[in-house]
């Protein structure tokens, strides 16, 4: 699953948003993606990518959440 696609899958299970590094131990824990590396996701690399999709998530009081 693209990283996009995991991010969107751990905020549509929780409602009310949560943060980058909140997010990214969703995906970690869950096996959502796998970097090139192995390494696990970090809350930059997800704030990286919610950054890169402005139309898709929205950041308000330090938090992440879904425009969809």
């Amino acid at each position: 699953m693209k990283i996009e696609e995991a991010i969107v899958y751990v905020l549509m299970k929780r409602n009310g948003g949560m943060t980058t590094e909140q997010i990214a131990d969703a995906i970690n824990r869950f096996g959502l993606h796998m970097r090139k590396d192995k390494m696990p996701v970090t809350g930059k690399q997800v704030y990286a990518v919610v950054c890169r999709f402005p139309g898709m998530f929205t950041k308000e009081a330090g938090r992440i959440m879904l425009m969809i």
